[in-house]
């Protein structure tokens, strides 16, 4: 089981993969480099877990213990027991789930691995997100989310894309960044011919003169889509958006060109379930 280890000063070195979570920068750097992410709140700790990471350690307030006291129970890793002062002063904000990990990362599979993984889900129309260069993490979780909840059977991350296991990427996707397969890509233009290899129709949500609108696109029947976002503001890239099979728009009321890119994806989704 756990080792149980109180803590009452805050610049403990083992303390580190917990200090400072609001510095973006400073987070991206330290986890990169020591292969790691961070999860905060019991449910989301738990998924991670079941999902086969591995724990380095736990920090916790004294009260949050009896909720994961059963993984606890199982995990070699030290826990951390801290007040919630004493957590809020390592972190840099107040630690209101009241449990956070720190969790070894898993070797990404291969984009080709991803999409034969979809392939084995149960018979019925296969439907996969691409990212690209998403940068909000905010977005990306709730991308996660919205894809968990509405069939999406994978994402697709482009090299700019923001990281999916950053903390609030993890956090705004509820877990769900452990239930649906992902990986990162190479260049959107070989990924968007890889998806046609494993036939899948590749759709680009953007507001170019030539877009179809979703209700169309739905008429078309095409069981097989791979849906493309884009960065926030911009959209796709012109040149992403030309390669695709489908150029594609969700209709607006006058005076609104676009929903932000977490409600579009649940748009999407939910209408070519």
């Amino acid at each position: 089981m756990a080792e149980m280890v109180r803590v009452t000063d805050p610049t403990d070195p083992r303390l580190a993969d917990y200090r400072d979570l609001r510095d973006v920068a400073l987070r991206r750097s330290l986890e990169a480099a020591e292969g790691l992410f961070l999860a905060e709140g019991e449910k989301v700790v738990r998924r991670a877990l079941e999902a086969g990471h591995q724990a380095r350690s736990f920090l916790m307030a004294e009260r949050w213990l009896p909720g994961l006291a059963d993984l606890l129970d199982r995990s070699t890793a030290p826990c951390f027991v801290v007040t919630e002062a004493l957590a809020e002063e390592v972190t840099g904000f107040h630690v209101h789930r009241g449990a956070l990990a720190s969790l070894h990362r898993l070797p990404l599979p291969t984009v080709e691995e991803v999409l034969t993984a979809v392939v084995r889900r149960p018979p019925g129309r296969r439907r996969v997100v691409v990212l690209e260069a998403l940068v909000d993490h905010g977005n990306v979780g709730s991308v996660f989310r919205n894809a968990a909840a509405l069939g999406v059977g994978a994402v697709l991350v482009s090299p700019q894309c923001a990281d999916p296991l950053y903390r609030r990427a993890i956090k705004t996707s509820m877990g769900n960044v452990f239930g649906v397969p992902w990986t990162r890509t190479g260049p959107i233009r070989q990924t968007l011919l890889d998806l046609r290899h494993h036939g899948y129709t590749t759709v680009a949500l953007t507001l170019t003169e030539d877009a179809i609108s979703l209700d169309e696109l739905v008429a078309l029947d095409r069981p097989d889509l791979a849906f493309v976002f884009g960065t926030e503001g911009a959209g796709v890239e012109p040149r992403t958006a030309a390669a695709a099979d489908y150029r594609v728009r969700i209709p607006m009321e006058a005076g609104v060109d676009s929903l932000n890119v977490a409600a579009a994806t649940a748009v999407t989704f939910y209408v070519t379930r």
